[in-house]
This record gives structure tokens, C-alpha cells and sequence, in this order.
């Protein structure tokens, strides 16, 4: 097991590095889907939860639709994020140890930690806890079928705890506590092998110019994609 401190010293160097500053976009395709269930679910003032929320970058845009808590392990990121968007509470510490009331919001949040946690099923437990009957749950993981397959990843740092899932893993890990209502992958992304050829800027560009993104999102629903996508219900 990863000591707590030692987590928490890897994620604030790693948002303070990677997130604060600049934004992915494989993070910027999973908010795009999460914005995307929001606006068809017609949600409007909720209450929302983000568990692990990192920088807080994707804090502003959850708070179009509603009052918008947010915890992460990086309590120095957080300690900046609240500076920058006052309106957000920020609440640092290990989620798994954090009370925000049972049954108190209606949409949870949670964006590549799923992956990060050494209970998963505990996590999952715990985030359909806070949940209201009803509400929604919105996850992106990464998706471990494509980065053994398809990518060479280096190994994970100290502190920092690594179990991807794949698709099926996912839904068991979900059922336990949620009605699963979509998932599936976005994000298509490959550095090794024939997929780092069919997934190259080289090619798609071209294919982007003609098709628009419909190659992509054939790619995405084949399973091809760096993320997991989830929505749930309690």
C-alpha cells in the first residue's frame, strides 16, 4: 500500500506540472463528454461532487450547472485553485477518508482516479453513497485493454498507485451500486505497434479534413479509445 503522504507529494507535483498550467486533450475530450450528459440530462442547480479533482480545472465549467464541491490529495494545488475560483469549494484530503454527507448530491464527478485508489470497490461504494437516489454518476478511467495493448507507458512513480480496468472490469465494479446506463471509450491513442500508425496525426489529419471526427468516434465505439467513459445511476 502507497502511504498517504507519499501520494500526496506525487499528485502535487504532478498537477502543479501537468494540469495547472495546461490541460490534455484526452482530459478535454472526457469534460466534452461530461458537459455532453449534463446538457441532454437537462441538469440545472445541482448539487455536484468531483472526487479528484486535480487542479480544478474542469471545477468552472461543472458550475454552470450547478454548487460544486471538489476534493483532491493535492491540498497545495487546491490551496491555489480556491484563490483562483473563490465560488468552488475546495476541500483537500484522501477521499476515502473525507465525510460530505450521505445522499447529498445529485451528480458525482470523477475523472482518471478510479485508477489511482487501492479499494476500488470501496471507492465506488463511497461515491454512490454521497449520491441522492436518482443521481448521476459520471466516470472516465483509463482503459486498460488499450494502454497494454497499444502504448508503452512508463512505469508508475513513487506514490503513485496504477490499476487500470478494462470495460468489463468497469461494469462489474459499477453494477455493485449503480444502474450503468452508457459506457464506452474515447480518446483514441496508440505510440506502439499498427494502431500508433492508424491512430497517427499523419493519417487522421487527412481523414479528419474530409470525414470530420466520424473515423474517431468509429474508433471510440470499437473500443479503440484511451478512456472509459461512465454514466450511472443510483
Amino acid at each position: 500500500m502507497q502511504e498517504i503522504g507519499l501520494q500526496t507529494r506525487f499528485w502535487n507535483d504532478w498537477n502543479a506540472s501537468a494540469r495547472e498550467h495546461a490541460v490534455h486533450d484526452v482530459s478535454l475530450r472526457q469534460a466534452e463528454v461530461v458537459t455532453g450528459w449534463l446538457d441532454s440530462l437537462e441538469i440545472r442547480d445541482a448539487a455536484i461532487l468531483e472526487a479528484g479533482c486535480g487542479s480544478g480545472w474542469f471545477c468552472n465549467q461543472l458550475s454552470r450547472y450547478g454548487s460544486v464541491t471538489a476534493t483532491d490529495l493535492s491540498d497545495e494545488v487546491l490551496a491555489r485553485a480556491s484563490r483562483r475560483m473563490p465560488h468552488i469549494r475546495f476541500v483537500p484530503g484522501d477521499f476515502m477518508h473525507l465525510d460530505f454527507g450521505a445522499e447529498k448530491f445529485d451528480v458525482v464527478v470523477t475523472l482518471e482516479v478510479l485508477s489511482h485508489v487501492e479499494e476500488q470497490a470501496a471507492f465506488v461504494r463511497k461515491l454512490a453513497d454521497h449520491l441522492r437516489p436518482g443521481g448521476y454518476l459520471m466516470m472516465a478511467t483509463q482503459n486498460r485493454y488499450v494502454l497494454e495493448n497499444f502504448n508503452n507507458v512508463p512505469p508508475p512513480a513513487t506514490g503513485q498507485i496504477r490499476r487500470w480496468v478494462d470495460k468489463g472490469e468497469l461494469r462489474n465494479l459499477l453494477e455493485n451500486n449503480f444502474v450503468v446506463t452508457e459506457l464506452f471509450t474515447v480518446s483514441p491513442k496508440a505510440n506502439k505497434g499498427l494502431m500508433r500508425v492508424v491512430n497517427s496525426s499523419r493519417l487522421n489529419e487527412p481523414i479528419r479534413f474530409l470525414f470530420g471526427n466520424r473515423v474517431e468516434r468509429l474508433k471510440e465505439r470499437l473500443g479503440f479509445g484511451w478512456t472509459i467513459m461512465a454514466l450511472a445511476r443510483k
